[in-house]
């Protein structure tokens, strides 16, 4: 689902980006390192402030960046230009169908997309199916409890049902494979979860990780 007016005002706000580099990419960090050197994908990346966080913060050597909405990757095109094109790719593309081979990232970021998604559970798929064996996943994601509150239900416009608290966000990635554990952190009384996730290995059981 694209963002409304409202909220994609609030997106390309300037306070939006401080929030992502001093805040969620701090947390990013702590729970799952950089990627140095590696290839990396993030969904839903509007105007491209978390693809530059991913290169500069991150390490990554290439990124594949894809958003719903056409006009925010034009706006990412615009943003991200000093970056040649055998490390940046940008296309339009849906979180639901991703188009890259399987296994073919060494890393996947979400600041906060997967929410917007109605089959969400279908998103998450998709994230494990391109990850390697090992992969981390790195998401900030809005939860239920967030979703229902007025200001959310007035200005914004989110996907009704089939939403998720946090631990059942992290119970989804759980079972489709990708472990968490402890590795993760509920904020503003959960209205908030963010973490980093882990590919099971083939041969590797979840009681191993």
């Amino acid at each position: 689902m694209k963002l409304n007016r409202i909220e994609k005002a609030l997106m390309n706000n300037p306070a939006r980006a401080w929030i992502q580099r001093q805040y969620e990419a701090r947390w990013f960090e702590q729970f799952g390192g950089r990627i140095e050197g590696q290839r990396a994908l993030e969904v839903g990346c509007g105007r491209g402030v978390g693809t530059e966080i991913i290169f500069e913060r991150f390490g990554a050597q290439q990124v594949h960046a894809f958003d719903l909405d056409p006009a925010m990757v034009e706006q990412a095109q615009r943003r991200l230009t000093a970056y040649p094109a055998e490390r940046l790719r940008l296309t339009v593309g849906d979180a639901t169908a991703i188009e890259a081979e399987d296994e073919s990232f060494d890393a996947v970021f979400d600041f906060g997309i997967i929410h917007h998604v109605p089959a969400w559970q279908r998103a998450v798929a998709e994230i494990r199916r391109v990850l390697r064996p090992g992969g981390r996943f790195f998401f900030e994601e809005v939860t239920r409890q967030a979703l229902e509150r007025w200001v959310y239900r007035t200005l914004f416009e989110h996907p009704s049902e089939n939403r998720f608290s946090g631990r059942e966000f992290i119970a989804e990635l759980d079972r489709q494979g990708i472990h968490v554990g402890r590795n993760f952190a509920e904020r503003f009384a959960g209205d908030f979860v963010i973490g980093v996730g882990q590919k099971l290995k083939t041969s590797q059981s979840r009681s191993e990780s």
